[in-house]
Parts: C-alpha cells; sequence; structure tokens
C-alpha cells in the first residue's frame, strides 16, 4: 500500500519484548530511491539516543494506531552502533549496522535492497546475534575495498527532515518546494515525491517520479529536476484523503487483526 513519509513522524515503535520509542525521521537513497532508515528517538529507555531501524527488521505495521511492530529485541537494539543522526552516516557506519544485525547489504547487487530480493522481515536475521548468518571471507575483502575506494561514505543518504522544505526548481525556473514523499510499504520503495506549487500552479500538490529528480544540493537547499514547469503542472494532483479511502480499502482483515499485538508490544514498561 502506499503511505507518505509524513505519516510515520510519531509512530509508537515495538522490540518483541517491548517498546523503544517514536519515529523523528527517515533516511532515503536518491539513487534507488528506498527508504534505508527509520530514526527512533527513544526517550527515556536509552536516555534520548536516538537509533536507526532498518526496514527489514519491520514486521507488522498498524497505521490506523500509529503502531510499528519489529522483529528484534531491545537488547540488539541497546547494542546497536552509536551513529549520530544529525550528521551524514557513513558507509563505516553502515557496514557496522548491518553486521550487527546479520542483514545482506543493500548496496551491493543490483536489486533495490542488493543481491536478493527483499522480503519482510528479513528471513536471515535472528532474535540472537550470535546466531546470525555468518559472514564469508569474500564478504569481508569485499568490504573492505568498498571502505578504501569509499572513504567519505555514502553521500546519497537522504534526511527526510531536510529534503521535506527544499525549493524544486525545473530545467526553467522554481516550480514549488518538496511537501512529502509517497512510498510504498511493502518494499519501502518511494513511488513519488510531493510537490506543494504554490503560486506557480494555484497551490495545488503534485506527485513527481523521483526519476525526474537529478540532484539535491544541501547548501542551497534545492531539489533539481530533468523536466519543465510544464511537465510538473501535467502531473497528477496529490489528494491525501482520495489516498487515505484507497488505502483502508486495500488493507487487508488480517492486518487490523494484527493491532492489537501491536500496541501489546509497544506498551512501556
Amino acid at each position: 500500500m502506499m503511505h507518505t513519509i509524513n505519516g510515520l513522524f510519531g509512530f509508537a515503535i515495538g522490540a518483541t519484548d517491548g517498546g523503544i520509542g517514536e519515529v523523528t525521521d527517515v533516511y532515503f537513497d536518491d539513487e534507488r530511491w528506498t527508504i534505508r532508515y527509520i530514526v527512533v528517538a527513544t526517550g527515556r529507555w536509552l536516555h534520548g539516543r536516538k537509533v536507526l531501524i532498518s526496514p527489514m527488521s519491520v514486521r507488522g505495521i498498524c497505521w490506523d494506531d500509529a503502531v510499528m511492530e519489529l522483529s528484534i529485541t531491545q537488547q540488539q537494539v541497546r547494542d546497536s552502533p552509536r551513529i549520530d543522526t544529525d550528521k551524514p552516516v557513513s558507509r563505516q557506519h553502515e557496514i557496522a549496522f548491518y553486521n550487527h544485525y546479520g542483514y545482506p547489504n543493500y548496496w551491493e547487487g543490483s536489486n533495490p535492497w542488493g543481491l536478493g530480493m527483499y522480503s519482510l522481515p528479513w528471513v536471515g536475521a535472528s532474535a540472537e546475534a550470535a546466531l546470525s548468518p555468518p559472514q564469508s571471507i569474500d564478504d569481508v575483502v569485499r568490504r573492505r575495498r568498498f571502505d578504501c575506494e569509499h572513504p567519505t561514505g555514502d553521500c546519497h543518504l537522504r534526511s527526510s527532515n531536510q529534503v521535506i522544505g527544499h525549493e524544486v526548481m525545473a530545467t526553467d525556473g522554481p516550480v514549488g518546494t518538496i511537501a512529502d514523499f509517497v512510498f510504498n510499504d511493502s518494499n519501502w520503495a518511494i513511488r513519488d515525491a510531493v510537490v506543494a506549487t504554490r503560486k506557480w500552479l494555484y497551490g495545488r500538490q503534485v506527485l513527481l517520479p523521483p526519476e525526474s529528480i537529478v540532484g539535491v544540493s544541501w547548501s542551497e537547499h534545492e531539489v533539481y529536476l530533468n523536466v519543465t514547469r510544464e511537465t510538473v503542472e501535467a502531473g497528477s494532483e496529490y489528494d491525501p484523503e482520495l489516498s487515505a479511502v484507497r488505502e483502508q480499502e486495500a488493507t487487508p482483515d488480517h492486518d487490523h487483526r494484527r493491532c492489537g499485538s501491536l500496541r501489546h508490544h509497544t506498551e512501556d514498561e
């Protein structure tokens, strides 16, 4: 189903044995246009620390109650590598993160989630770090080679909190701002950017395929397109109320039955 990134903010996150915190941001990459990490503020539980959660850890979402259930434990989250979420996430940090959870690297291979097809949750993960799939020598050598070739890390990870609000620049001038992103919760791929056109198109919000975005400038707070204003104007209008109706009609009954279980796992200790 299609949902928005803004719609994730404030979601309660629960591990298999208790609550973790709530969503404050997400990181996505602007090459394969897929959400890579959910940023969770842990509050009192981990003394205000913010942690990264991979979508591979998500095993259920109750959109009506704003609750997300994970397949990992509180201890795994507590022991996860410390990453400063206020700074760009380097590839070295990502490698440490993926090694900790035993997940396959999404940046290896041509598929959106790496060498294999992505499934929810990742079937190779284990609740015990020691039981996670062992890594081959070839994997270790390949990662070390990647570190040497890319010492500054991955420059394609973007914070949604920072990109939302950026000026959108078409090939013939400004056309609006980024208001949100629409993603598919089955594989976490970003389907469209929501552009608020303001005075250029009478305040409409239109959907823009991410393939139209060719670059993002952090310093200038701008997003650059390879299409004209006219092309943006011809885009489908974003209607959040209509989208919500369609999502509700497409939601399987078993998703609603899981809500009670999701709430149970996110209750405060």
